[in-house]
């Protein structure tokens, strides 16, 4: 059996680049920040952030480009793929592992965003009951605790 899933959680680097290929499909381009949180041997939180390529096509590209901005938080479900080219300036073969998404979640929105119209308080705690519990790689939980 194989198996080819990748789930990322993470924050949204760089505005979403949205192209069309020749055959007039479109594509979307967002970097991915995930954190890697953890306590060493000296109680000292440590943090290491990786960098994604996600890959998005058709209706998800369009979703992405509208609604995903910098700073934005996102929940992809894909799969990895290798591409290669010839790069003609060193001559050499080149490769690049990417996410392709297969899903898309939105995660909550900024407070910039939403109804104005409501007092800042209200907005606050609209948002608080909005944000993605984080659970760090060693931490003992209980599933009831989790807001789901």
């Amino acid at each position: 059996m194989n198996v080819n899933k990748v789930i990322l959680v993470g924050n949204v680097v760089a505005d979403p680049e949205l192209r069309t290929t020749q055959s007039g499909q479109q594509v979307c381009t967002v970097r991915l920040a995930t954190n890697r949180v953890w306590t060493d041997k000296t109680g000292k939180k440590q943090e290491s952030p990786e960098f994604h390529s996600v890959i998005l096509w058709g209706k998800l590209a369009q979703i992405a480009s509208s609604y995903l901005k910098k700073g934005g938080m996102a929940f992809i479900e894909g799969r990895l793929a290798t591409r290669s080219w010839d790069d003609t300036a060193t001559g050499t073969k080149k490769y690049r592992t990417e996410i392709v998404a297969e899903r898309l979640q939105l995660g909550p929105r900024s407070a910039g965003q939403g109804n104005s119209a409501k007092p800042q308080e209200e907005q606050a705690q609209e948002k608080a009951h909005e944000e993605i519990p984080i659970i760090e790689e060693d931490a003992e939980i209980d599933v009831k605790d989790i807001p789901f």
